[in-house]
């Protein structure tokens, strides 16, 4: 039991602690009271949400017809995950054929053939996934770049105040600038016949790269900055190598303002890559918004409003992940972190 509140701690989920000390029997009426606390509000914020949004769904007219309800909109969750199913279904046999092909080649002495890869459309599913690897590795590339870097700028002014302006310069250039500029490079740069990735994903992921580094960098900075000087003498009066002195004083003394840039960062990043992908036609959930919206059928509004809360729900799940590392690798377990 006690692991379980640990978890439910570490993850962000602290209404399921009354639940699981409701399971074991502690005091019955003030968890109850606890769990009607944590999430009785929130349980009637989105019931009112749902109210509004059903009320005025059907009083907004499009082009298409009515806005979606909450209902019409589950409807359409409920249709891609059909379809998902199917295409997968599709795939499996498809395969299937190949193998079955290749048995009788082989019970005829011939050799078989190469089994073909399949080609079909991706489905919903498959776009979520496309957009959680690019991401990921765009994410993981500007932080590569941004700690280093505001670790350096912290520790040493003078560094700071010359990239300072360039850091100004660059942190409020929108993502629809950068797009062009990534993609003509990357078209100029990567002409190999045989490409490891392709080159939509490579633009999506630098795009993302170039627009949440700065977060991270900022905070990172600003977080070795402030850092007691007195960590730092007797770093030095132990002769800590520079090293040393980095991974056991600076970076444990300013990890919070490291992990509140990162989880900017991710945000950052993740609202970069839809619209990316929207306007350069890349695989991933902003191509699926934009081929709905210009698709302009009867369910194309409900499907959009799904995928509209499925990217509000995985930014979501992506900040709970950043939040639970960051509880995780924190030194100070007492410390209160949101």
């Amino acid at each position: 039991m006690n692991r379980s509140i640990r978890f439910f701690e570490l993850t962000g989920m602290n209404w399921l602690i009354p639940i699981a000390n409701l399971l074991a029997g502690k005091n019955p009426k003030a968890q109850l009271n606890q769990l009607l606390a944590s999430i009785g509000a929130p349980l009637v914020a989105f019931l009112i949400f749902l109210l509004l949004w059903s009320t005025a769904a059907s009083n907004i007219k499009t082009s298409l017809g009515n806005l979606p309800g909450p209902s019409q909109t589950w409807e359409q969750f409920e249709s891609l995950v059909d379809e998902h199913t199917a295409a997968r279904d599709k795939e499996a046999a498809f395969y299937q054929r190949q193998e079955d092909r290749n048995a009788k080649r082989i019970e005829q002495g011939k050799e078989p053939k190469d089994i073909r890869p399949y080609t079909g459309a991706p489905t919903f599913f498959d776009q979520i996934f496309t957009s959680l690897y690019t991401v990921f590795i765009g994410f993981a590339v500007a932080t590569i770049i941004a700690i280093p870097v505001g670790i350096i700028c912290g520790l040493n002014s003078t560094i700071y105040t010359g990239l300072n302006p360039l850091i100004q310069i660059f942190r409020p250039v929108s993502p629809l600038a950068w797009l062009p500029i990534v993609t003509m490079v990357v078209s100029a740069l990567y002409t190999t016949d045989d490409p490891f990735f392709a080159k939509s994903f490579i633009t999506s992921a630098l795009t993302v790269t170039l627009c949440s580094l700065w977060p991270t960098l900022i905070n990172t900075t600003v977080g070795v900055s402030t850092i007691d000087k007195d960590l730092i003498n007797v770093s030095r009066v132990l002769r800590l190598s520079w090293m040393t002195q980095i991974f056991k004083v600076v970076i444990p003394a300013s990890l919070p303002m490291i992990f509140t840039g990162l989880r900017l960062s991710l945000g950052v990043g993740w609202m970069v890559l839809i619209a990316a992908e929207m306007l350069a036609q890349n695989p991933g959930l902003g191509k699926f918004v934009w081929d709905e919206f210009q698709n302009g059928s009867s369910n194309s509004l409900g499907r959009i409003l799904v995928a509209v809360f499925v990217i509000g729900i995985i930014g979501f799940l992506l900040d709970r992940i950043m939040l639970t590392l960051q509880k995780s690798v924190s030194h100070d377990k007492t410390q209160e972190i949101r």
